[in-house]
């Protein structure tokens, strides 16, 4: 189904197609730019941080750990700057909010790849990383909300998932230019890629950040928004607010990110330093991860799509009970160094699991708070469980991975992430979707 075809009306004003075309694709593009940036960090964590900012240890791993806890750090950032950044977005606009966010993003992931190394400064360096990466994950906190609701508040009521979706290929898209250019340095010689070559993806960022500015710049203001600041109803303190009014919401919100976000970081992040631990090529380690995520820009906005038809909650728990079956086979796969088999863990993982959570979760977590609050609500949910799903997931994964030398301690604590969320879908209603043209439907009351 194109994006020429799709239309809304709201408050009397038409959106014609091309006009809702032109901001999905402004959106897909300035999403995909700041995650670029975002996901650099989680793929240099596992492939090169952990010998140049950390000290070396006798284990390799060590090193490793490290790297995967300063990408920890970065997702307790996060909550900090969904509030900020929700506030700023519920109060003077979305593009607003999205313009900040890339800035702070840009800036910090250029200063990375600038950064003196261990064997330079000494502890200055990892001290230097882990304060970019807080102003990453700040950054990081108020960007997927901000994306997310361009488009959702802009959709056809009936086509949101669809619509809500590409918000996701734009995050997606960030996460396969991020691992292409890592395979392209990949090829570098081992000495030139840690003395130099990993700089340039990092280094690069400072094109994307002013492309970004200028896609987002140009984008117009979300309808339901608009509509709230013409009509007086904006909320003087929307933190507050939404947590007196959408309290179950928040929480509802929190348990659906578990599987999904946790699950991810494991299977785009973890996953190469476990290739490594078993002596798998990195190069067809990040391969197999853009290929699966390549895949996946399809299938997310499809399972969107099937969310219109079929509901949020169907098709989010395919993704979560997927998820639970899939945590064991995803290891034993990628232990038979097979590539047509490591090719298959990541296609069951990420095209299928994960794009049925992420492909609903916008359209999902919009219809759960109202206009005047749906920024903060949004921001809040989604980024308080990214701190204890997608950033601590990759470092549990690896201290389990220290402790047992074995895949199978890590596959029992992925199944564990996706029983979470299929216990919260136990106590989600199905979102009532409105008529076309009227506001999205709030189910956090």
């Amino acid at each position: 189904m194109g994006l020429d075809s799709r239309h809304r009306s709201s408050g009397g004003a038409s959106y014609e197609a091309k006009t809702l075309r032109r901001i999905v694709l402004a959106s897909l593009a300035g999403n995909a730019l700041e995650w670029y940036d975002f996901f650099l960090y989680g793929t240099a964590a596992a492939l090169v941080f952990g010998p140049l900012f950390f000290p070396k240890g006798t284990d390799p791993l060590v090193g490793t750990l490290g790297a995967f806890a300063s990408f920890a750090v970065g997702f307790v950032a996060r909550p900090f700057g969904g509030i900020l950044f929700g506030h700023i977005g519920d109060r003077a606009g979305r593009k607003t909010a999205l313009v900040l966010t890339l800035t702070i993003m840009g800036g910090a992931t250029v200063l990375i790849g600038a950064l003196p190394t261990y064997e330079q400064v000494g502890m200055w360096a990892p001290g230097l990383l882990i304060a970019l990466r807080i102003l990453q994950g700040f950054a990081a906190g108020g960007e997927w909300g901000g994306g997310v609701l361009m488009l959702s508040e802009n959709a056809p009521a009936d086509q949101r998932g669809f619509f809500s979706a590409w918000s996701q290929v734009g995050v997606a898209a960030g996460f396969v230019l991020s691992s292409a250019v890592f395979l392209l340095v990949q090829m570098l010689p081992h000495d030139a890629l840690m003395s130099w070559g990993w700089r340039i993806p990092f280094l690069l960022s400072i094109i994307i950040f002013a492309l970004g500015i200028f896609i987002r710049s140009r984008l117009p203001e979300s309808q339901d928004f608009a509509a709230t600041r013409r009509e007086g109803r904006r909320s003087h303190m929307p933190l507050i607010e939404v947590i007196k009014k959408h309290p179950k919401a928040i929480l509802l919100a929190m348990g659906l990110r578990v599987a999904e976000n946790g699950g991810s970081y494991i299977f785009l992040a973890f996953s190469l330093a476990y290739g490594k631990f078993i002596g798998i090529s990195n190069r067809v380690m990040l391969f197999a991860v853009f290929f699966s995520m390549t895949i996946e820009l399809g299938t997310m906005v499809a399972f969107g799509a099937l969310s219109d038809k079929i509901g949020r909650r169907p098709v989010y728990l395919i993704g979560a009970i997927g998820l639970v079956l899939v945590a064991f086979p995803f290891f034993w796969l990628i232990d038979s160094r097979q590539y047509e088999l490591i090719f298959l863990a990541f296609i069951l993982g990420n095209p299928i699991c994960h794009a049925a959570m992420i492909g609903t979760q916008p359209s999902f977590f919009s219809e759960l708070f109202s206009t005047a609050v749906r920024y903060s609500g949004v921001a809040l949910g989604h980024e308080i469980a990214s701190v204890f799903a997608g950033g601590l997931s990759p470092l549990i994964a690896t201290a389990l991975l220290a402790e047992y030398k074995a895949g199978w301690p890590v596959a029992l604590y992925v199944a564990f992430l996706g029983l979470i969320t299929v216990v919260a879908l136990l106590f989600v209603r199905e979102p009532c979707i409105s008529a076309p043209g009227k506001a999205i439907p709030s189910l956090g009351r």
